[in-house]
């Protein structure tokens, strides 16, 4: 086992030792502790509800996460490699990326109501911004140099993307999706918050307005094991096609 990872299982194990300890002496309306959270846990998957409200959860992400996957990667890379059209989007871009995208929620809900369409389109906004400004950087800071060098040898236009743009974009689009992934999470459970008709987000408020404090957190344990889950995820795909980006020589 390596030194990163005993030091990793070391925080956790004190870390829940000390909420378990902790969580005990508070009244369990404000707070809870980790075996009962456990407890709540088997007693959700075992009724079915929990898989079921997950299941509606992943599926929004599951689509979001491709819809921004594809319009952020084809934006970015069209707006790095010609200039008009980095003219005519980019304020539109500063503009939407700067407003908190909570803002757009009420009016998303509006037009598109409580079912899964709308929810969709608010995790895509969340998560596509940092896709396209890293592709766009990425396609963006291809040393001209080379280019200039792959030219010399007649290389075509698809020739230059396939071995030069594509792979010199690609640890700054993963590095995007990794940006991403947190965004998305946090869009997924407030389009539910909002919708408060299904997912992990609507079992938060339904447990909260319970005051069944050990249910409410599971859900919260649920997305924060799948966003590290999914972080880690994107970290050893960015090691597998861009090893030169983690070396670590920190003792």
């Amino acid at each position: 086992m390596s030194r990163p990872v005993k030091v990793r299982l070391l925080s956790l194990l004190v870390v829940l030792a000390l909420w378990e300890f902790y969580g005990r002496r508070v009244n369990p309306i404000l707070f809870t502790y980790p075996l009962a959270i456990v407890r709540a846990f088997f007693g959700l998957v075992v009724s079915g509800e929990l898989q079921s409200y997950m299941k509606d959860s992943l599926l929004v992400l599951l689509y979001a996460s491709i819809l921004a996957l594809i319009v952020g990667v084809f934006l970015g890379v069209v707006m790095g490699r010609f200039a008009l059209v980095e003219w005519a989007t980019d304020i539109y871009i500063s503009a939407l990326y700067s407003m908190p995208m909570v803002a757009m929620v009420p009016l998303i809900v509006l037009w598109f109501g409580f079912k899964i369409p709308a929810k969709v389109i608010i995790v895509f906004l969340f998560m596509v911004f940092p896709i396209l400004i890293n592709t766009y950087q990425g396609v963006k800071d291809v040393d001209r140099n080379l280019q200039e060098v792959a030219r010399s040898f007649c290389s075509s236009e698809g020739q230059l993307w396939r071995h030069l743009i594509i792979p010199s974009a690609i640890p700054f689009i993963v590095v995007g999706i990794r940006l991403a992934i947190g965004r998305g999470l946090v869009g997924m459970i407030v389009a539910e918050f909002y919708t408060s008709v299904t997912g992990l987000g609507y079992m938060i408020v339904r447990y909260a307005n319970a005051f069944e404090t050990d249910k409410l957190f599971v859900p919260i344990v649920v997305v924060m094991i799948l966003g590290v889950g999914l972080m880690w995820l994107a970290k050893w795909v960015e090691c597998r096609i861009a090893p030169w980006r983690n070396f670590d020589d920190r003792e």
